[in-house]
């Protein structure tokens, strides 16, 4: 049944295109965010949970590597802070009550 489920799972990621959407949110959700204010994601695989700490990450970077060890790193403004460095799960309690929330992973970042 478990294998049934991630085949499910995968065509409907895929022909829902569900992947491109989730970089495509996080791309636009800068412009709504004021500064101090939190963006909050939960995923629920690992393709989901990859794609938001990249993002975030990337969004909060402080020198762009210059990809030559010759050349300084060019120094940026972050747009984010990473508030969470490892993603928030579910307590043993929580799982019992909503056996769901097993794969949910939730991550916070906060405008600069």
């Amino acid at each position: 049944m478990k294998s049934l489920a991630r085949v499910f799972q995968a065509i409907r990621i895929e022909v829902n295109d569900e992947l491109h959407r989730l970089r495509t949110i996080l791309n636009d959700s800068l412009q709504f965010i004021a500064s101090g204010g939190r963006i909050v994601v939960i995923s629920y695989h690992s393709l989901e949970d990859r794609i938001v700490k990249t993002f975030f990450n990337d969004c909060a970077l402080k020198f762009i590597p210059s990809g030559n060890k010759f050349q300084p790193d060019i120094p940026r403004i972050p747009e984010l802070m990473v508030v969470t460095k490892k993603p928030l799960e579910a307590t043993e309690q929580e799982q019992s009550n909503n056996p769901r929330s097993r794969s949910a992973k939730m991550r916070v970042a906060e405008r600069t």
